[in-house]
């Protein structure tokens, strides 16, 4: 019965890789559909990656006032990476040789902040990105000392990178120093936290392989 459940989570654990690179195809697919305009160029053609917000695509209407038809391509896009990266904070414990109460929180908090960013589209979005940012921190921040415990250097080195984005997005998004770079600096911290995550599950992975 070990033997089974361990082989089924080793398959099972591959899913939030698939789904982050579904993510970036629906993603891809939205940009391509989205018709234009971006708060600094109300009526520019098409998606600029300096001046438009991946959450523009997620609105009801592009910024130049036409229905936005990459809305539904964004939503999927969005829910699906939601739902992989729970299923990644639920696993990440398994990744760590000594268990700890704060692994259990970082799980908890890590659950919380992807559900949480799954109303992203809602017309709270401000709300739900303070909030899911709050969770978000402290799951990162657990990670990371538990990566530096467990002594997964590169992962661990990664991991601060990834919260120092994460800090400037957010700083960046409450003082509004320096805004019209954040759309170019939130996609940056998509790409590499996403490619973060994927190292995350590779090592977990590998990590459950062996105890077969």
């Amino acid at each position: 019965m070990t033997f089974f459940n361990n082989k089924m989570q080793r398959n099972f654990v591959w899913l939030p890789i698939v789904g982050m690179l579904v993510f970036v195809v629906f993603y891809v697919i939205a940009i391509m559909q989205y018709s234009g305009g971006s708060y600094v160029y109300p009526n520019q053609a098409g998606f600029n990656f300096k001046t438009n917000y991946l959450c523009d695509l997620l609105n009801v209407q592009t910024i130049n006032g036409l229905q936005n038809t990459a809305r539904t391509y964004a939503r999927l896009a969005l829910a699906t990476l939601c739902f992989s990266l729970i299923l990644l904070w639920i696993y990440l414990p398994k990744l760590f040789t000594v268990k700890s109460k704060a692994q259990k929180i970082m799980r908890t908090a890590g659950i919380l902040a992807m559900t949480i960013t799954l109303f992203l589209a809602s017309d709270v979005h401000d709300i739900v990105l303070r909030i899911a940012g709050v969770f978000g921190t402290i799951a990162l921040i657990i990670a990371i000392v538990e990566l530096y415990i467990d002594r997964y250097t590169l992962l661990f080195v990664l991991g601060i990178i990834c919260l120092i984005l994460f800090l400037t997005n957010y700083y960046i998004y409450e003082t509004e120093l320096l805004l019209d770079t954040l759309p170019l600096i939130q996609k940056i911290t998509f790409i590499f936290c996403i490619f973060w995550f994927m190292l995350l599950n590779r090592a977990l992975y590998k990590k459950l392989h062996r105890r077969l």
